[in-house]
């Protein structure tokens, strides 16, 4: 008999330990589709989302439209769409201020706008372009990226400039941590993740990331300390050490990765990319990840909003032939 050499035989057990894992043929998808909402608009980018959770609307960046357009999740319908929005691309809503920070791509602007009424409540202004906002309850900033390889810092109260946080490159996907003032940023080129002080606003660490570079979206896993970037080149998700920043392994996903996210409660990622999936990947423990499936979306579907209180997944679909106009997919997490 032919016996395997140590490395082989490792793969062997990894192997089959995966495949006991991998889900039956009739098992039953992690997510469920009930809910279609048409926008209008023509064919072209959508950005990022944000949700009113107490009223149950949706916010939609419209790329291609120039418009922030707002669903009545309740009713299924598109409610309204501001108009004067060229090349938005980030927004975040702040429920305590009950108020939406907007982010022009192509304006140098953060608007903000009422929560209640919609109504356009300030214009701050940048010396970059901006691109993604993030609202961190608290400290009560808001935090913007801009192509001037900085975060912007606006007072979310009073709407005052806070000095800015100098990068090492042009900002993509950032996350605020609960409970504690730090930031996790993710630099494309060079390829990296940077942590941040958010009451001093400096940068305190960088994690280079080695195993894949292009990162765009990152998610936290703060109770086993991990970090997840979606990287674009080669496709796949990398986790950190939120810590110490050691590459711990990688999971291959579709193309054009530009959204992730972690459902703590049942042990999964969603990654919306815009090849036409959302991959889910199920966490066996902090150190080992598998790809569950990959549900079918569409091309260039590749923003997304996962909202754990409600176990819903939204995702902006761009208008595709024959269709009347974007639309938002709802999904909900099966138990």
């Amino acid at each position: 008999m032919r016996l395997l050499s140590p490395g082989k035989y490792l793969c062997l057990l990894t192997g089959l330990a995966l495949a006991s894992l991998a889900p039956a043929a009739d098992m039953a998808p992690a997510l469920e589709q009930v809910q279609t909402i048409v926008s209008k608009g023509k064919a072209g980018k959508l950005d990022h989302l944000a949700l009113d959770a107490k009223r149950d609307r949706l916010f939609l960046a419209n790329t291609s439209n120039g418009t922030l357009d707002v669903f009545d999740l309740k009713a299924g319908k598109l409610l309204r769409q501001l108009t004067g929005q060229a090349g938005i691309a980030g927004v975040t809503y702040a429920p305590d201020l009950d108020r939406l920070f907007v982010g022009l791509g192509t304006g140098q602007v953060c608007n903000v706008f009422a929560g209640e009424n919609y109504q356009l409540q300030k214009t701050v202004k940048f010396p970059g372009d901006c691109d993604n906002v993030r609202y961190d309850a608290a400290s009560n900033q808001v935090f913007v990226a801009h192509d001037e390889k900085m975060l912007g810092v606006i007072d979310a109260k009073t709407y005052a400039m806070k000095s800015g946080i100098k990068l090492t490159g042009a900002a993509e996907g950032f996350q605020v941590a609960h409970g504690q003032p730090k930031l996790f940023v993710v630099i494309p080129s060079p390829s990296q993740v940077l942590t941040i002080d958010t009451n001093e606003r400096k940068v305190t660490g960088t994690y280079p990331i080695k195993a894949a570079a292009n990162g765009h979206p990152l998610a936290l896993d703060e109770a086993n300390k991990r970090v997840f970037v979606g990287c674009r080149t080669e496709p796949m998700v990398v986790v950190l050490d939120a810590e110490t920043g050691k590459e711990i392994t990688s999971i291959p996903v579709p193309k054009d990765i530009d959204d992730l996210y972690l459902d703590a409660k049942r042990k999964r990622l969603f990654a919306s990319c815009g090849e036409g999936f959302v991959a889910v990947i199920r966490q066996m423990d902090a150190d080992h990840y598998a790809v569950e499936e990959k549900i079918p979306t569409a091309s260039g579907a590749k923003t997304s909003l996962f909202d754990a209180d409600s176990s819903r997944l939204f995702v902006a679909v761009p208008r595709q032939q024959g269709k009347e106009g974007p639309e938002i997919r709802v999904f909900k997490v099966k138990e």
